[in-house]
C-alpha cells in the first residue's frame, strides 16, 4: 500500500498527512488570474505545481471525487485602468484577457479546473457575507464603505505568524480617516464614474462594488462550502490576501479553520534577478511560450521543489529540453495508452510534491530502459509526449525529410562536397542533424 500524502501546511509550519473532510469529495480552492494583461511566468509557477496535486488528488481518490476551484478576478483597479487605457469595455478587456490565458496554460499541459467561477457573477454572495459579517459585529460602515473590524478577531494573523503590533505599524501610511484601526480592511467600497457598479450591501445607498479579498471568500463558500480541504496559492498572497480570506470566512460563519491545508509555492527569479519591467526580464507566459515547447516549461517548472525559490535560466531550459528528448527518444512513445504513476515516482510526489525527487526516478526508468513505466508515468504527469520548436514551424518537414535522403545518396555515393553542402542548406533552415552508427540520420530543429 503506497504511504499516505504529506503536505506543508502554511498554517502550522508542519509537514503534515492530508486527511480530507469527505474522500468521496476532495476540495481544494487555488487563486488563479487577475485578467487585465498577459499573465506572466511567475504566474505559471502555481498554475502548473497546483495543477500537478490535482492530478495526484485525483489519482489517490479518483477522478469523480476530486473538485478543483480556480477563481478568476474580473473586478479590480488594474482592469478599470487597463481598459480605460485601451479604450475598451471592461468586460471586452476581461473576456479577451481570459481566452488567451487559457491558451496559453493549455500549451503547458494543465486541465481545466472543476469550476472557474468569476467573481463578478458571485456579487450576491459576496453582498451576504458582507451583511453577516456587519450583523455579528466583525465589520462597519463608514462613509460608504464597509471595513473589516481587524481588532474583533482575537486571533487575526494565525497563518503569516505576524504580531499585531507589527502589522499595524506597517499599516499606519496614509491610513483612511474612516478607519477604526489602520488594520482594517476594505470589503465593499463606493464605485467612481465609470466603474463598474452594484446595489451596495449593509444600507448603503450608494452602488458600489467589493474589495478584492471578499471576492475569494465568496467564490470558494459558493463551490466548496464554509470549510473545506486545501487553500492554495503564491508565498506573496500569505499576507494580507489569505490572511484577509481567513478572517472573513471564519467570522462569517463561527468556523475554527476556512480550509484544513494551506500550501504556498515559492517566488520565482529571471536569470538571477527578480522579474521586472523596468531590468527588462519580465516575461509572460504567452512570450515564453514563442521560444520554449509547453512541455519544456511545465518540466522546468517542476525541477525546483514548489516551495523553494526558481531561478528562471536560458540554461535550464535547454537541460529540460535535452531531457524531454531522451525521454522522448523512441517513437513508440505516442500520445495514446495508459496514464499511470510508476510505484517510485507516485512515492515521491506523496511526499509533499517531491517533483526534483520524482525526475530523478524518471531519470531512473529512462535508463533501466522501461519505456511504458516512463510514457504512462508522463502522461499522468500532464506531459504528451512530443514537443515542437515553436520557432520552428514554418518549416517544411517534408521538404526537409527529401533534402535528407538527398544527403544520404550523396553520402552514399562519397559526394562529401555535396552532403556538407545540403548539411550547411538545413542548418540555415534551423535543422540539426545526428548522424546515427547504423547509416541512418534523425533530425531536430537547432535552438539558440
Amino acid at each position: 500500500m503506497a504511504a499516505p500524502l504529506r503536505l506543508t501546511n502554511t498554517l502550522t509550519r508542519r509537514k503534515e498527512e492530508f486527511r480530507p473532510i469527505d474522500p468521496s469529495n476532495v476540495r481544494i480552492y487555488a487563486c488563479g488570474p487577475t485578467v487585465y494583461d498577459f499573465a506572466h511566468i511567475g504566474n505559471a509557477r502555481p498554475i502548473i505545481v497546483f495543477d500537478l496535486l490535482f492530478r495526484l488528488l485525483r489519482h489517490l481518490y479518483g477522478e469523480a471525487h476530486v473538485t478543483y476551484v480556480r477563481n478568476v478576478t474580473d473586478v479590480d483597479d488594474k482592469i478599470n485602468a487597463r481598459a480605460a487605457e485601451r479604450g475598451v469595455s471592461i468586460r471586452e478587456l476581461t473576456d479577451g484577457t481570459l481566452t488567451q490565458f487559457h491558451e496559453d496554460i493549455r500549451a503547458l499541459g494543465v486541465l481545466r479546473p472543476s469550476v472557474e467561477p468569476r467573481a463578478t457573477d458571485h456579487i450576491e454572495e459576496m453582498r451576504r457575507l458582507i451583511e453577516g459579517l456587519v450583523k455579528s459585529g466583525h465589520a462597519y460602515v463608514a462613509e460608504e464603505h464597509v471595513l473589516f473590524d481587524v481588532p474583533s478577531m482575537p486571533d487575526y494573523g494565525q497563518l503569516s505568524k505576524r504580531p499585531l503590533d507589527e502589522m499595524e505599524a506597517g499599516a499606519r501610511v496614509d491610513v483612511a480617516p474612516y478607519k477604526r484601526s489602520p488594520l482594517d480592511f476594505v470589503l465593499w467600497k463606493p464605485s467612481k464614474a465609470g466603474e463598474p457598479s452594484w446595489p451596495s450591501p449593509a444600507g448603503i445607498a450608494t452602488p458600489g462594488r467589493p474589495g478584492w479579498h471578499i471576492e475569494c471568500s465568496a467564490m470558494s463558500w459558493k463551490h466548496l462550502g464554509e470549510t473545506f480541504d486545501i487553500h492554495a496559492g503564491g508565498l506573496d498572497l500569505i499576507f494580507p490576501h489569505h490572511e484577509n480570506e481567513i478572517a472573513q470566512s471564519r467570522c462569517c460563519f463561527g468556523t475554527a479553520v476556512m480550509a484544513n491545508y494551506w500550501l504556498h509555492n515559492g517566488f520565482l527569479q529571471v536569470e538571477g534577478e527578480k522579474m521586472s519591467k523596468s531590468l527588462g526580464n519580465f516575461v509572460t507566459i504567452h512570450d515564453a511560450l514563442k521560444e520554449w515547447p509547453g512541455e519544456v516549461i511545465r518540466l522546468n517548472m517542476l525541477k525546483t521543489h514548489y516551495r523553494q525559490p526558481i531561478d528562471w535560466t536560458a540554461r535550464s531550459l535547454d537541460e529540460s529540453w535535452d531531457t524531454l528528448r531522451s525521454w522522448y527518444a523512441h517513437e513508440d512513445f505516442g500520445s495514446g495508452g495508459d496514464a499511470e504513476i510508476a510505484p517510485s515516482v507516485l512515492e515521491a510526489l506523496l511526499d509533499d510534491l517531491n517533483t526534483p525527487r520524482a525526475i530523478a526516478e524518471l531519470h531512473s526508468l529512462s535508463g533501466k530502459g522501461d519505456r511504458a513505466a516512463l510514457a504512462s508515468t508522463l502522461r499522468a504527469l500532464g506531459f504528451a509526449g512530443r514537443i515542437d520548436d515553436p520557432r520552428a514551424v514554418e518549416v517544411d518537414r517534408d521538404a526537409v525529410q527529401q533534402k535528407i535522403e538527398l544527403r544520404l545518396a550523396a553520402r552514399a555515393a562519397k559526394n562529401w562536397a555535396e552532403s556538407d553542402r545540403i548539411r550547411d542548406e538545413l542548418k540555415a533552415m534551423g535543422v540539426q542533424l545526428k548522424d546515427g552508427k547504423d547509416g541512418t540520420t534523425t533530425w531536430e530543429f537547432a535552438r539558440h
